[in-house]
């Protein structure tokens, strides 16, 4: 039995998924097994996968059920302790399985793990930034999920290794959620479990000219949050990281002239977890908001890059 089940959902990724099984391949601790479940592609991402030559346990949908449903059925195939997630179009380094090795061992209790990550895009490769504090700068450290996570997530779907066994306690995908179910799972982590997190960057997120998240032009295919509102009550980091998520909502929500959805969700935030900058956003039309992303994109083509903090 493999130490790590690698599970891997495509759907439309011809363009990449050689070069991420080959990163899989490449790796320097090799106690794993791939599982890839094709969702349904209607590109050659097929031809791609069946091309590689190497041993992989191969599941197709006949029909497109959604990222969702392709990991929960990637969980279902494996049979390896640790459920090392991986998307189609994202790259493992060499040495990734290995760091994540050392992680379980410097953490033997813990359920939950992940690495730094590397976002890749038009203008070059940068290093996730994230909020935890680290004073003894330790490369392997335990950080609070939601405090963690305040800028970038600290769980990616390529970065994160989970017990199998975790999954009895936080469940699966769910797959009533079209866009962010990677979001709504990292939640209820969360809510269970502390992270063994290493700061060395392992894996590289790469930026995809066409997504499932741009192609979904509503706020209402993403979590709307409702069933955290009690527990948020009592949870100050978890009332933080949400309301920074309904941030990122409610400009989606102007940008697609969503109003009402926009509103839901500026009813929701406390105004005090965010900076003076999003709350100028908050307040600001949708036209306004419409006109900062054009510019937005402009300069970040010109390699200048603005952020919210």
């Amino acid at each position: 039995m493999p130490k790590f089940s690698v599970v891997i959902s495509v759907y439309n990724k011809e363009g990449f998924i050689k070069k991420t099984l080959q990163s899989v391949f490449a790796q320097t601790l090799q106690d794993y097994e791939v599982i890839v479940v094709n969702d349904a592609s209607t590109d050659h991402s097929e031809e791609e996968i069946q091309a590689i030559g190497h041993e992989i346990i191969y599941h197709a949908f006949s029909q497109n059920k959604g990222a969702a449903a392709a990991r929960n059925k990637a969980i279902q195939l494996a049979t390896g302790d640790y459920i090392a997630l991986l998307d189609g179009d994202d790259l493992w380094y060499p040495d990734y399985l290995e760091e994540m090795n050392h992680l379980l061992q410097e953490f033997p209790t813990y359920s939950v793990f992940a690495t730094a990550i590397d976002i890749e895009d038009h203008d070059g490769k940068r290093a996730s930034a994230y909020t935890f504090p680290n004073p003894e700068n330790k490369q392997r450290i335990a950080v609070n999920y939601f405090e963690a996570s305040y800028k970038n997530t600290v769980l990616t779907s390529s970065s994160t290794v989970i017990k199998r066994s975790a999954f009895e306690t936080i469940g699966d995908y769910d797959e009533s959620i079209k866009s962010g179910q990677d979001t709504d799972l990292w939640i209820r982590i969360g809510l269970q479990y502390p992270i063994a997190f290493s700061t060395k960057s392992c894996a590289t997120y790469t930026y995809a000219p066409v997504s499932l998240y741009k192609s979904i032009g509503s706020v209402k295919h993403r979590p709307n949050f409702v069933k955290f509102e009690t527990l948020e009550k009592e949870n100050k980091e978890l009332k933080k990281f949400l309301d920074l998520n309904r941030f990122s909502l409610v400009i989606r929500a102007k940008l697609w002239n969503e109003p009402k959805e926009a509103q839901f969700f500026i009813d929701r935030i406390d105004i005090t977890n965010l900076s003076n900058k999003q709350v100028k956003l908050l307040n600001a039309p949708a036209f306004v908001i419409k006109l900062l992303f054009s510019v937005k994109r402009t300069l970040e083509k010109l390699g200048i890059r603005l952020g919210i903090y």
